[in-house]
């Protein structure tokens, strides 16, 4: 029987420990509409077919021996900013990358629950921007319109999922990384508390805003995929209390108070939300309160909360840029923000640090009065192909902040929020929300996300599987 990345995590799970379907058969298939549309949506700047399956072929001999593991046999991609032990980890750079020697953390996690690593994924150069697209790959291109992005700077392991090349995917997420192009392929996309999934060998990726985080058509999937990557390694210095959220899928999440914060956070350029994205995220609210949610339009004291981010991700992208084999052939951009962060890698870096523990208490203080926020992923649909990637540096800013200016302040938080899809606009371009909520409430966010599932039914939708492989890559 054939049986398809696109039926997804914990149905492909099953069928293996049920022995209706091989390892080998799953990832071979997997393999070939990966291949079948490289051309096309272009999600894989590695993939590694002869070693995913013979990783295929020794899963199958542990499932005939009777082993079960939660993701035993199950083909996985992974971002290209996570090491995969014998493969350069690039992130998105041009430049000659030498090969790891050892997987990152929420590899050997993945590989520990049984999963096979396919490939990694594309991403923007060092995670930037809110699209896929550079010199080192091309562009990566939105199953749901191949004209559009699928957003970034995980838009690879978006479009990955999107496509039905494989049932879920790693992505990682400073400033909404996950849950951007889980907007714009209309996918579920999970942000964790800071250090549930391991950033090592960085201990703290881009000073602590940037985590892992599972992209996935359903809750259940996506909750899944968290569970199996996330722990720490002995040295992390973020090592939150374990929790098992796959439980919370299906459980009733209670009568909640729910902000519905539609106010852009404090940004120093201008941004506006779309009123086609408005009235898509409304119907979420309205669909929350008739589910019997109290729900009513409140804001999180944000204050000045951007002073505190800017000098976190440049002196982060000022790390990554000092291991680059060969800078000279980054981004000008990059560069540029590299400049900047060491700039503010002192004194401006150590207060933004500091600042952390204020917002704490004066953000947490909302949540006496909220038990959860749902806001806007995004304030537009998805932009074309090519529409911010030739930009300079201020013009970047300009269309970055305009078009994503909800998502970051909760990686400077460190704290949870799962992107759900909120619905199309213009005919078929997907846009999504996000489900905010304090210190360790994943349970609390992925049981709200799955009852709403459960009534819209979002995961039926996919993108038509003709269009994948008809548009020529840019």
């Amino acid at each position: 029987m054939t049986f398809t990345p696109a039926a997804g995590l914990a149905e492909t799970a099953r069928a293996l420990a049920a022995g209706e379907v091989t390892s080998q058969a799953v990832v071979a298939e997997a393999l070939a509409r990966i291949k079948a549309t490289q051309g096309s949506v272009n999600a894989f700047r590695l993939v590694r077919a002869e070693a995913a399956l013979a990783e295929a072929k020794a899963a199958d001999r542990e499932l005939a021996a009777g082993g079960r593991r939660p993701l035993l046999g199950v083909p996985v991609a992974v971002k290209d900013d996570m090491d995969v032990a014998g493969e350069p980890t690039a992130f998105g750079c041009r430049g000659t990358f030498p090969p790891v020697a050892e997987d990152g953390e929420a590899v050997r996690r993945l590989r520990a629950a049984g999963a096979v690593i396919v490939g990694k994924t594309n991403t923007c150069e060092l995670g930037q921007w809110p699209f896929t697209e550079g010199p080192a790959f091309g562009a990566t291109h939105n199953p749901w319109s191949l004209e559009h992005t699928p957003g970034g700077s995980s838009g690879g392991s978006a479009a990955a999922v999107a496509a039905g090349l494989v049932p879920a995917a790693l992505g990682s997420d400073g400033a909404g990384s996950v849950r951007i192009p889980a907007s714009w392929t209309h996918l579920i996309g999970i942000k964790p508390q800071r250090g549930r999934i391991s950033t090592w060998p960085r201990g703290e990726s881009f000073q602590g805003i940037t985590v892992n985080g599972p992209l996935a058509r359903t809750v259940a999937d996506a909750a899944l995929l968290l569970d199996a990557a996330s722990g720490n390694h002995p040295r992390d210095p973020h090592r939150p209390p374990a929790l098992k959220v796959f439980e919370a899928v299906g459980r009733d999440p209670g009568r909640l108070r729910i902000a519905l914060s539609l106010t852009p956070p404090f940004t120093a350029l201008p941004a506006r939300l779309d009123p086609r994205v408005r009235a898509r995220v409304t119907e979420l609210a309205e669909k929350l309160s008739a589910l019997g949610h109290v729900v009513e339009e409140a804001d999180p004291p944000y204050g000045q909360i951007g002073l505190t981010f800017v000098p976190r991700a440049t002196a982060g992208i000022a790390e990554w840029v000092r291991d680059a084999p060969e800078p000279a052939l980054l981004d000008p951009r990059t560069r540029g923000a590299a400049r900047l962060g060491r700039l503010l890698g002192g004194v401006p870096l150590r207060a933004a640090r500091r600042a952390e523990a204020v917002l704490h208490r004066r953000i947490g203080a909302f949540f006496t009065s909220y038990d959860v926020v749902l806001a806007p992923t995004t304030a537009t649909p998805p932009p074309r192909i090519g529409a911010l990637f030739g930009l300079g540096p201020l013009a970047t800013d300009r269309a970055m902040i305009a078009a994503c200016p909800y998502a970051w302040p909760w990686n400077v938080l460190g704290w949870p929020g799962v992107g759900v899809p909120a619905g199309f606009v213009d005919g078929g371009l997907p846009v999504g929300a996000q489900l905010l909520g304090p210190a360790h409430s994943e349970p609390l966010l992925v049981s709200l996300a799955a009852q709403l599932e459960a009534e819209l039914r979002w995961h039926e939708l996919r993108p038509p599987e003709r269009s994948l492989t008809e548009f020529p890559a840019a």
